[in-house]
């Protein structure tokens, strides 16, 4: 059995150096070799080919790839990220067209024990995996059992409240481009702003 692979058959990577984006991805694909880090580094080039300090991935070569990253590679798998609008309830997504979520949090900088007053954003990883929901956080040493739909709702809301967190849907494209992944009786015009 893959040491990845936890006794739910679960797929986690745990984290190594600033590589969140890679290990959300391949978290979120249960397979380690969806994505290489050398794959994420050639995305970074290809969307910015020509600069000295690619703004798409930390200036060390550790990671701390970016947005654009993580949507081109979903894009390579023939999936798409959205961005949801927090606006909504988590209910008005329709769960069966959804391959997962990746939820981009703050995170501190640490050296050591000791915060330094910097921040940066972390990549975590949500999928169901044999019926139940799981938080895939590299950070975490297991998979942490969010539970059922109804779990996952709850989940999202309580996410969601925070001003500094940002949810993204993963479809594939053919869902992406038919709107699948909303329920047509949520309409973002009938909610307050």
């Amino acid at each position: 059995m893959d040491m990845n692979v936890n006794s739910n058959g679960v797929y986690h990577e745990k984290q190594v150096k600033e590589l969140c984006a890679l290990h959300a991805l391949n978290n979120l694909f249960q397979n380690r070799d969806a994505f290489s880090k050398a794959e994420l580094d050639e995305i970074c080039q290809t969307l910015s080919p020509h600069v000295w300090i690619n703004p798409h991935k930390s200036i060390l070569g550790l990671g701390n790839y970016d947005v654009n990253v993580i949507m081109a590679a979903l894009h390579r798998k023939g999936c798409e990220a959205i961005w949801f609008d927090k606006r909504k309830p988590p209910e008005c997504l329709q769960l069966c067209f959804i391959h997962g979520f990746i939820l981009n949090v703050p995170s501190d900088y640490r050296f050591g024990f000791v915060y330094l007053p910097l921040r940066k954003r972390h990549w975590i990883a949500i999928r169901q995996v044999a019926g139940i929901y799981y938080n895939l956080d590299s950070k975490l040493d297991q998979p942490q059992i969010i539970g059922q739909e109804n779990d996952l709702m709850a989940y999202l809301k309580e996410q969601l409240d925070s001003k500094d967190k940002e949810l993204f849907i993963v479809v594939n494209q053919e869902v992406e481009e038919k709107h699948l992944w909303e329920k047509e009786d949520y309409d973002l015009g009938a909610i307050p702003r």
